[in-house]
């Protein structure tokens, strides 16, 4: 039987849609009941039958950080995809992305060499990876020289990967997967969902930043092809473009028939943008809209390479274009 973590997060759900087209017998943890109506919407983007795809999957309600809840979903696992992950680019989240990201993490790794786990995939960043030479594309070998100026959740996860590759030494059989920014559809409150919110509503500035971008469906299936196939204890970049903000925010607009973006944020802007947004924080007691690392990510100009995936498995990655459309296309489903 095939274990997914953190089945109703984005990633989980469309792995676990692709998963039930192939597979009979999967289990999915859960924390919060409400949140398995988000999975059932992303089914029904990709299927007449999704109310039969969603009720073959098992769910259990488990918490990574507790070992209690984990044991029960392990019981007779062979496989696991382990996407259960938080996320966030506040330095305040910082205690809570060491215990999920970190903690839970290594009970998950615990728990495969405990019961005999055949394969895990764990789902990483392109955070975690390193820029050595500006303009030349980062690669699975740029790893950490140091954790100066990283963001909590890249340092979290980083931690979260040599869990892994412990696990790995101990006999693990390990794959490791390093997504770039992941686009897709039905999670429009958070993560990249949010931009097409925003976008549709009309946002008026682009940052100058680039990175890499990948459609979350070929993270799905880039995952399930390197669990079949006989590769193991190596990491893979998932990026199927690197693409300007700019470039990004139009294709986006242009994909809901909004307008574009029209005026460029420089990097001092940010800077002052994030400092302001501080400051609003501090004295109204909300969440901060702008932070320093989301400001600076934006900001920053880094190129990453998906070179050894498409030579290892002859991967073929959907054009942004095509994947931007797609999820434009949702969205106005969604809010018409």
């Amino acid at each position: 039987m095939i274990l997914v973590t953190g089945g109703t997060g984005f990633v989980g759900s469309h792995l676990l849609f692709h998963l039930s087209l192939e597979y009979h017998r999967i289990r999915a943890t859960y924390r919060k009941q409400h949140d398995l109506a988000l999975v059932k919407k992303v089914f029904s983007y990709y299927s007449d039958h999704s109310e039969d795809l969603f009720r073959a999957i098992e769910w259990v309600r488990a918490d990574i950080t507790d070992i209690s809840e984990l044991h029960i979903a392990f019981e007779g696992i062979s496989e696991v995809y382990h996407c259960a992950a938080a996320v966030s680019f506040d330095q305040k989240d910082y205690s809570l992305m060491r215990k999920v990201n970190i903690e839970g993490t290594s009970n998950v790794v615990n728990l495969c060499i405990l019961k005999s786990v055949n394969k895990i995939c764990f789902v990483s960043s392109i955070a975690t990876l390193e820029m050595i030479n500006p303009g030349v594309p980062i690669t699975e070998s740029n790893i950490w020289t140091t954790s100066k100026g990283k963001s909590a959740y890249a340092i979290t996860k980083r931690a979260a990967e040599m869990e892994v590759w412990r696990a790995c030494q101990e006999g693990l059989n390990c794959i490791v997967v390093n997504p770039g920014v992941i686009i897709g559809s039905g999670y429009w409150k958070n993560g990249t969902g949010k931009i097409f919110s925003k976008v549709r509503r009309g946002l008026s500035y682009y940052p100058t930043g680039k990175t890499g971008f990948v459609g979350v469906n070929d993270v799905a299936k880039a995952m399930i092809t390197l669990m079949k196939s006989s590769i193991k204890n190596e990491g893979f970049i998932l990026v199927a473009e690197n693409l300007f903000f700019k470039d990004l925010l139009f294709e986006i607009a242009d994909s809901m028939r909004s307008k574009q973006p029209g005026k460029k944020i420089s990097v001092a802007g940010m800077e002052l943008g994030w400092r302001l947004s501080w400051l609003k924080s501090l004295l109204t007691g909300r969440k901060q809209e702008l932070t320093k690392d989301a400001a600076r990510a934006a900001s920053g100009i880094k190129l990453y390479s998906s070179e050894k995936i498409q030579r290892s498995l002859d991967f073929k990655f959907s054009p942004m274009i095509t994947v931007i459309q797609e999820t434009g296309a949702s969205f106005l489903k969604d809010h018409p």
